[in-house]
């Protein structure tokens, strides 16, 4: 019989929503960058590869044995190109749309993982998730205010303003539910910290590919937006690190549920710093996304114990 589910402690629930806040926080610091200059291939070479360093000093010191199958690394060759897509887009999407409601278009990947399991490995979806479905939907269209009634656009400027952010970040999606499938059909008894690192590596190569072939790096002009390059370089890679130290130790499975909180902390901390507010309505929108999404992940990490 399987073990019965245990409740988070309170230190594991804390550990949960400081990675979530550092993760939105993360975001919040991009933005800052982008707007004194950074571009977004620069700021994912200087994440990921720092991020991936302090990976690698992890498994170095806790003398992790790295052993993978052709299969395996396969995988990692095919997840690396994904995650470095993935954070591509999303940091094209933080950098034209309010934080909060990119990461809200992202946490739509869910229902793109759901799309592709079907369509490559005939799994049928979930019942909980067709469920859902519906309300990630409408939240999204009410957050991103897709007929510009809150903003007073109107329809057609709406989309001209922001239909370029939106795309980023549905492709990001689409893409990182690409990379979960994967990740769950093919890496089977690889260590995660392993595949995170290759996942990362590869994704800042793609990345110093991109920043020559736009004719170098692109940095901040200013003080403010090296502080935003610094503080999202550090604020992912503590994260990341608090994933692989922390949460084992606690018992919890670092894709947990709670940390799509993640545009919850985005929203709250882009109002004041960067004087981006939303409208009730879009607020309400925002709600239904991030309720539905944990939702889904409280019952399967539930089901799965």
């Amino acid at each position: 019989m399987p073990p019965a589910a245990r409740a988070l402690s309170l230190t594991a629930f804390l550990t949960l929503l400081l990675i979530a806040f550092m993760m939105g926080a993360n975001h919040v610091a991009a933005r800052i960058a982008f707007a004194d200059g950074l571009d977004v291939a620069t700021a994912v070479a200087v994440r990921s590869l720092s991020t991936a360093l302090v990976v690698g000093v992890l498994l170095v010191t806790q003398r992790v044995v790295i052993q993978t199958t052709p299969q395996h690394r396969k995988a990692l060759l095919i997840l690396g190109l994904l995650i470095g897509v993935q954070s591509q887009c999303l940091y094209s999407s933080v950098a034209r749309l309010p934080v909060a409601l990119a990461l809200l278009a992202f946490n739509t990947y869910p229902l793109w993982a759901a799309l592709w399991d079907r369509l490559f490995y005939g799994r049928t979806p979930d019942r909980s998730l067709m469920w859902a479905m519906p309300m990630i939907l409408l939240g999204l269209a009410l957050a991103l205010d897709v007929l510009g009634a809150s903003s007073g656009l109107g329809s057609s400027a709406q989309w001209a303003q922001m239909g370029s952010g939106v795309a980023f970040a549905l492709t990001a999606a689409a893409v990182f539910g690409g990379a979960l499938v994967v990740t769950q059909h093919h890496t089977q008894g690889l260590d995660g910290r392993v595949r995170t690192l290759s996942s990362l590596t590869l994704a800042g190569l793609m990345a110093v590919c991109i920043i020559s072939w736009q004719g170098g790096p692109h940095l901040p002009h200013s003080v403010p937006g090296w502080w935003g390059l610094a503080l999202l370089s550090f604020l992912y890679g503590t994260a990341f690190t608090l994933m692989f130290t922390v949460l084992p130790r606690l018992g919890v499975v670092g894709n947990s549920a709670i940390m799509n909180m993640e545009p919850v902390f985005a929203l709250v901390l882009a109002w004041p710093i960067l004087g981006q507010a939303v409208a009730p309505i879009q607020l309400l929108g925002a709600l239904l996304v991030v309720g539905a999404v944990v939702g889904l992940g409280l019952r399967k990490s539930s089901t799965t114990r």
